[in-house]
């Protein structure tokens, strides 16, 4: 009742309210249910079976072939099933190991003889392809059973493992175009575009990685989609497990690049997971509920020589530090996160679920500076939550509906202390440095005086009509509006006084306003229509998107704060709304036996992250802007379009033998009115930057897929990606840096930063079931770009990006063993992440030299910078632990 009080409350004019009315009424859930589909013939003559009943056992979904044999079960939840086939007259076969994946088609063609001996029944196990070949472009899904055995923990570790993929970035594309869904419904935060919740792997059912160009029913994203469907508890099993780890980062001996990263601490990363799941005791009602508690002190250890309220004359260096002494972790992680789901399906042909995903944060970052006065840094502290409603009934065999209520909610609190006013800022002051012949620059008294706050929360209306219209046609049409409430910004600065030197704490001032509070609205239709004939499938759509920042900007930019007489004055004029059109298609077309060639084309539309185009957008603060002056940063632009990609993919897809399958596809992308900035030049010629859709890049490569299924016990699979990423700018405010550089600020197309050209990883898994398993996985990188600098001073720069880092491989493995205690199921395992201590792996390197290691440029800078241990990759680190399984069958 609460979250439709604050629909209500948005939906202040009768536009908003047809909208909602239109989003009900014409329903948008992503794929999270998979169909199975087949055709039964009699196994002698070929002929089709009419009326035979098939089973998905241990579920009450079930359906009979119609007169040409066919059958299709809707809305299956992803998972392994066993299926049955049964008919009078014919004997019965069960088929086991099913496997269902969200929005895809299992397909199984059974032909069955006349029954002989009476109760005869026939089992077999399902046969998973090595390669669907009815994919239309690059997708990615693993299962429960799969992420299992891997060598990671959460949700991104197992998206950073896909081909095409490179820290974050989809396919060459910018940080921030990927759309992170649970169950269907987004949990990007508007603000930033990243996901508001980790999802530990312990809640994982199945995990989709599209990579490549995806279907209508999915927006807000230009470059993937990763879909993260939860498990659910069972109506006839009590089911429980408890995961306990311990470990610590080891480095390399005593001359660690890693200061004290020798000595060795067990408990230094602790991680706790406990899972309950089964009914509840009510008819047809089942809970999961999951909870974990992890702490890390990380890698990077300072000593504690000072305190922040030390007090030392840095002008006469006399240096009075008051510190313990004690080594103290720099970086540290502190998290609580719980996943709770309840779902009924007491009544015919309805499910009714409510899910909450829980994260509490208290992960205090590295800065370097606070070596040796670590109490001297701020902690962010960040509450999340993602729960709602989903509600789904089946209208017959073939036609079913969904609709979602959800709520996303953030609230990140960045400082030291709460309030403003606490004692202790004004006690310990503004940080101060020693120095460089102190301590090397460090900062050796005083706190972080930031601040930053942010409270977002983001309610979500979707539904969905899913219809199998004919045997080969399945439609659907949907539609989304997300209705946002967003504040952020600095809740009180506290700065030092011109004329006292005193630290004043300055709240809502004209000069440091408050955090503001803005609430876009964002809508979303579409249509698609899935064709599955034989072996050939078309996916084909259409999606229609709107946005509204409801807010203003300047009617005129040449005199935005309304300072200079005798022009035009400026009115604050209404944001436009945006409004586009993406047609998607995708086609897969047999050319072999097990073997297709697909194609894929689509425009795909992204919205920035808001605290990008928001940020800095109150153009009063450009009053006293004067001719040639350059000092308020740049301005922001709620008035932006959506950021554009046209994709294209061509692949092929084949298993050439029982054992082993390729994947290959080639990319092209065209990138489109990016974020960049522009410079305006007003009536008395003064110049400011803003934010606009200047920017461009484009994209193009090729990935090669090889998966290896050697035996039941061993499987492998080598992806390689090359790409070439290029574009006028890696970051919106690179034009505005080159500019007050004194550089060309005109556009050119040079690599992006991300532009990493050769992607290699590889991934074996040996495992006995219900025994032991052993699991590696290596990734290869080559050097992504940097700018050489030849000499010091002006010009000294070569052209940007015109260098390249150095190569890196990683390796991860995992092995576990299992047994029984009293006949509780336990698995002892040990991780063990970047076995070989690598260094490097495309992170900071020195731009006179190209390395990590060393420079040729003996500054001052340079020389702090050859102490800063984050220069480096993670250390090795090693984790033990033991899982324990437990299951109660329920009559």
């Amino acid at each position: 009742m609460k979250m439709l009080q604050v629909w209500c409350r948005f939906a202040g004019s009768g536009k908003i309210i047809l909208l909602v009315l239109l989003a009900l009424a014409s329903s948008a859930l992503a794929d999270t249910r998979g169909k199975l589909t087949g055709h039964m013939t009699v196994s002698k003559t070929g002929e089709p079976l009419i009326g035979m009943i098939v089973i998905l056992q241990g579920t009450s979904m079930g359906t009979v072939t119609d007169v040409d044999g066919y059958f299709v079960i809707m809305n299956i939840a992803p998972g392994t099933y066993n299926v049955r086939f049964s008919g009078v007259g014919y004997e019965s076969k069960t088929v086991q190991g099913v496997v269902i994946s969200s929005g895809q088609t299992t397909t199984l063609n059974e032909k069955l003889s006349e029954q002989v001996i009476v109760g005869r029944e026939v089992v077999v196990v399902a046969e998973r392809p090595i390669v669907d070949t009815r994919q239309t472009s690059s997708v990615a899904i693993m299962n429960k059973e799969q992420i299992a055995v891997l060598p990671v923990q959460n949700l991104q570790d197992i998206v950073n493992l896909q081909a095409g993929v490179v820290d974050g970035h989809f396919r060459g594309g910018r940080k921030g175009e990927v759309q992170y869904q649970v169950d269907g419904v987004s949990i990007n935060n508007p603000l930033t575009n990243d996901p508001v919740v980790s999802l530990d792997r312990s809640v994982l059912q199945e995990v989709q990685v599209i990579s490549g160009s995806f279907d209508a029913e999915y927006g807000q994203a230009m470059s993937g989609v990763v879909n993260a469907v939860l498990r659910s508890g069972r109506n006839d099993a009590l089911d429980w497990s408890a995961e306990m780890y311990v470990g610590d980062y080891v480095g390399f001996g005593k001359n660690s690049k890693y200061p004290y990263l020798d000595r060795i601490d067990p408990l230094a990363i602790q991680s706790y997971q406990l899972t309950v799941s089964g009914p509840t005791g009510l008819p047809k009602t089942t809970f999961l509920l999951s909870g974990r508690k992890l702490v890390s002190q990380g890698f990077y250890l300072g000593t504690r020589v000072f305190n922040p309220t030390d007090n030392s004359d840095v002008n006469a260096k006399i240096i009075n530090p008051t510190g313990d002494n004690k080594l103290i972790p720099l970086a540290t992680n502190d998290e609580w996160s719980g996943q709770f789901k309840v779902t009924n399906s007491s009544l015919e042909g309805i499910q009714l679920s409510y899910q909450a995903i829980l994260s509490l944060t208290n992960n205090k970052p590295y800065q370097f500076g606070y070596r040796y006065n670590p109490d001297g840094v701020k902690t962010p502290r960040s509450y999340s939550l993602v729960h709602g409603l989903d509600f789904t009934q089946m209208l017959g065999e073939k036609v079913f509906y969904t609709i979602n209520l959800r709520q996303n909610k953030i609230d990140y609190r960045d400082n030291k202390y709460e309030d403003i006013y606490d004692p202790r800022y004004y006690q310990a002051k503004e940080p101060k440095s020693g120095g460089q012949d102190v301590y090397d620059g460090a900062i050796i008294q005083g706190v972080d005086l930031g601040r930053y706050m942010e409270k977002t929360t983001q309610n979500i209306i979707k539904a969905s009509l899913t219809a199998q219209v004919t045997n080969i046609h399945m439609v659907k049409i949907g539609a989304e509006l997300q209705l946002s409430d967003i504040t952020y910004g600095k809740p009180g600065v506290i700065d030092r006084d011109s004329i006292t030197g005193a630290l004043i704490p300055y709240v809502n001032s004209p000069l440091f306003p408050a955090p503001q509070n803005y609430t876009p609205i964002s809508f979303s239709a579409y249509a698609q229509d899935r064709i599955e004939w034989k072996d050939v499938a078309v996916r084909g759509g259409v999606r229609v998107e709107y946005f509204n920042a409801r807010t203003t900007v300047p009617s005129d930019l040449q005199n935005p704060a309304n300072t200079i007489t005798g022009y035009p004055t400026s009115e604050p004029k209404k944001t436009t709304p945006k409004i586009v059109v993406a047609p998607r298609l995708g086609i897969s077309y047999p050319i072999m036996v097990n073997g297709s060639i697909y194609f894929s084309y689509g425009h795909f539309y992204q919205l920035p992250a808001i605290n990008t185009f928001f940020s800095n957008s109150d153009y009063s603060v450009l009053k006293n802007l004067a001719g040639g002056s350059s000092s308020y940063g740049v301005i922001g632009n709620p008035d932006i379009k959506p950021e554009f990609t046209t994709q294209y993919e061509f692949g092929m897809k084949a298993q050439l033998s029982d054992y082993f399958g390729i994947d290959g596809s080639l990319f092209y992308k065209d990138i489109r009115n990016l974020l960049g900035v522009e410079i305006i030049e007003t009536y008395n010629s003064s110049r400011y930057t803003r934010l606009t859709n200047v920017d461009f890049g484009n994209v193009s490569g090729f990935t090669l897929a090889l998966d290896f299924r050697i035996s039941n016990s061993l499987n492998a699979s080598l992806d390689y990606s090359n790409q070439f990423a290029l574009g006028n700018s890696s970051d919106p405010s690179e034009t505005a840096v080159r500019a007050a550089a004194g550089k060309d600020a005109n556009p050119r197309e040079i690599p992006f930063n991300w532009d990493q050209r050769h992607t290699l990883n590889g991934q074996v898994v040996f495992q006995v079931p219900n025994n032991y398993s052993l699991t590696a996985i290596a990734k290869y990188a080559s050097g992504q770009p940097f700018t050489p600098i030849i000499g010091t001073g002006f010009g000294a720069d070569l052209e940007d990006n015109s260098g390249r880092k150095p190569s890196s491989v990683t390796v991860d493995v995992r092995a576990e063993k299992q047994f029984a205690v009293s006949g509780i199921a336990l698995t002892g395992f040990i991780r063990v992440f970047n076995v070989f201590n690598t260094s490097f792996f495309n992170g900071f390197v020195f731009s006179t030299t190209g390395s990590p290691d060393y420079t040729i440029n003996p500054t001052a800078s340079d020389r702090v910078q050859l102490t800063n241990p984050d220069r480096y990759f993670a250390p090795r680190r090693v984790e033990i632990g033991i899982a324990i399984h437990g299951s109660s069958m329920i009559e």
